[in-house]
């Protein structure tokens, strides 16, 4: 197991934490052709756009549950809302964990001001430009390919209201941890 996600206290949680911003809410412009045998649909390529949606979410690397929340901007008020939202939702006498990347409303001033004064968060920051080491991009990966890359959306509150039914469905029938197999170990030159 990957160092950022070794065993902690029995008294703590680890979250890994990240946004996924700019979701796309589109509609093809026309209907596709469905597939015959031995030939595959046909997708249209032209779509219409209906906005976009970000999401800010929180995985449970011992249990593989996600809480997402939908967001209106990126930065440090909206990632301590957030932040409030797990304290208030993990039991006080708990430990909190994060497992986060460097972005911008992670390390602001603010989101550092607002942690020092809350020491039962413990945060862990995924190192520079391995961002991929957060394991909540797995769950990024899993709602984009099973309901993103194909869905069609016709408006903005359509898409986050099916993300939101997606989370719900995935913690109840889906949910487990993430299998990590990484050992530390540096690749190898080519």
């Amino acid at each position: 197991m990957c160092a950022l996600y070794r065993t902690c206290p029995d008294n703590a949680v680890v979250f890994s934490v990240d946004e996924k911003t700019g979701i796309t809410a589109r509609s093809r412009k026309h209907p596709g052709q469905p597939g015959r045998p031995g030939q595959r649909t046909r997708r249209e390529f032209e779509y219409v756009r209906h906005g976009t949606v970000s999401i800010i979410a929180a995985l449970n690397v011992h249990t593989g549950q996600i809480l997402t929340q939908t967001i209106e901007r990126n930065n440090a008020d909206t990632f301590i809302g957030f932040l409030r939202t797990l304290d208030t939702t993990v039991p006080a006498t708990t430990d909190i964990h994060l497992v986060m990347d460097n972005g911008s409303s992670h390390v602001a001033k603010k989101t550092k001001a607002w942690l020092a004064t809350h020491p039962r968060f413990h945060v862990h920051h995924t190192p520079k430009h391995a961002s991929w080491l957060n394991q909540v991009e797995l769950f990024f990966s899993t709602l984009t390919r099973r309901l993103l890359r194909r869905g069609q959306f016709t408006s903005r509150d359509e898409l986050a209201e099916r993300i939101d039914d997606f989370v719900l469905a995935y913690d109840e029938h889906d949910a487990k941890p993430y299998r990590w197999t990484c050992d530390g170990t540096p690749l190898k030159a080519a």
